[in-house]
C-alpha cells in the first residue's frame, strides 16, 4: 500500500480530515459520496501509478467534524474550495462521486484554477426543474433507520458482503469502507457508523433543495473539460433504490466542454465496482 499522510484542515468553521498520498505528476483531488469517507478511494489511488493524490472526509463523515443539521449541499463545495486553498491545490484533476461530484463542480466555480479538468462519477446533479424539497415536512429519509452499532468491522463486512449492492464491490474496497467507516462507540462496547444515520439522512434531505439553481450557475460557468460518467438508469420508483443513476442524462451538454460517458452495465457505485476503470479515466485527464 502507498504511504499516506493524515492532517486536519480548518474550513468554514469546522475541522476536516485530509488524506494525502505523496507522489508526482498532475495532482488528483477525490471527493466521496454521501455516507462514505475519503478512504473509500484507497484502491483507486493504488492504481494511479504514483500520482500525487488528496481526499477528504466531508463534513458529517468519517473523522471530520459533524455539525448539527441542516446540511445544504453548497457547504460541501465551499469546504472543498477552502481545503484546496489551504493546500495550494492548482491545475489538478478533480474527481467526485455522487454528492462529491456536486461538490467539486461548486468548488471549481468558486476557486478557478484549482482544477484543470473534472471527472464526475454519477454525480447527484438533477435536471434544473427537479430541485424541490425531497421530503415532506415531518417525514424521514430511510437512511435514518440504518443499523448504527456493530461489534466489529469484521461483523459489518460479513453482513454487507452477502447482499447487494455490496456483493458487487471489489472486496478490498468493501474492507476499506467498513474499516474506516466505523468509530469506537462512545457510549459502550463495539463501534458506530462514522457517518451517523441521522446526519446521512440530513444530507440526503438537502439534495433537492434550492442549491440546484446554484449548481447550474457553476456548471454553465466552468471553462474546463468535464467528463460525466453515468450508471444504469433507474428501473424502480423506490427511493431506496440507490444502485441506479441519479444524474440528469442531459447534464454533460450543459457544460461548455462536457462529455457524456454512459456505463449501463455499472451501478451508481462505480468506484467500488470498477476501480481500474476510474483510475484509467483519471490518468487520461
Amino acid at each position: 500500500m502507498r504511504d499516506i499522510k493524515l492532517s486536519r484542515v480548518r474550513a468554514n468553521g469546522i475541522e476536516l480530515q485530509l488524506y494525502e498520498w505523496p507522489g508526482t505528476g498532475t495532482p488528483v483531488f477525490l471527493a466521496h459520496a454521501t455516507g462514505f469517507h475519503g478512504r473509500c478511494w484507497d484502491q483507486v489511488v493504488e492504481r494511479l501509478e504514483g500520482r500525487h493524490a488528496y481526499a477528504i472526509d466531508m463534513r458529517g463523515h468519517g473523522l471530520s467534524d459533524k455539525p448539527e443539521p441542516p446540511y445544504p449541499w453548497r457547504n460541501f463545495g465551499e469546504d472543498v474550495a477552502e481545503v484546496a486553498r489551504h493546500i495550494g491545490l492548482r491545475d489538478a484533476v478533480g474527481v467526485g462521486h455522487s454528492k462529491g461530484g456536486f461538490a467539486v463542480v461548486h468548488a471549481a466555480a468558486l476557486e478557478p484554477g484549482t482544477f484543470r479538468s473534472l471527472l464526475l462519477i454519477d454525480p447527484v446533479i438533477m435536471a434544473r426543474d427537479r430541485y424541490t424539497p425531497m421530503l415532506a415536512e415531518g417525514s424521514e429519509h430511510f437512511a435514518a433507520r440504518r443499523r448504527n452499532t456493530w461489534s466489529s468491522p469484521g461483523e459489518m463486512y460479513e453482513s454487507f458482503a452477502k447482499r447487494p449492492p455490496f456483493n458487487g464491490w471489489d472486496p478490498a474496497i468493501l474492507r476499506d469502507y467498513v474499516t474506516h467507516g466505523l468509530l469506537p462507540n462512545p457510549d459502550g462496547e463495539g463501534y458506530v457508523l462514522a457517518c451517523p444515520p441521522r446526519i446521512e439522512a440530513a444530507v440526503y434531505a438537502g439534495a433537492g433543495s434550492g442549491d440546484g439553481a446554484e449548481v447550474y450557475e457553476a456548471v454553465e460557468a466552468l471553462d474546463i473539460p468535464v467528463r460525466v460518467m453515468r450508471a444504469r438508469e433507474r428501473t424502480s420508483a423506490s427511493p431506496a433504490d440507490m444502485s441506479s443513476s441519479p444524474t440528469y442524462p442531459g447534464l454533460a451538454a450543459h457544460f461548455k466542454h462536457g462529455t457524456d460517458l454512459p456505463y449501463p452495465d455499472l451501478t451508481h457505485f462505480i468506484p467500488m465496482e470498477a476501480p481500474e476503470l476510474v483510475a484509467k479515466l483519471i490518468l487520461e485527464g
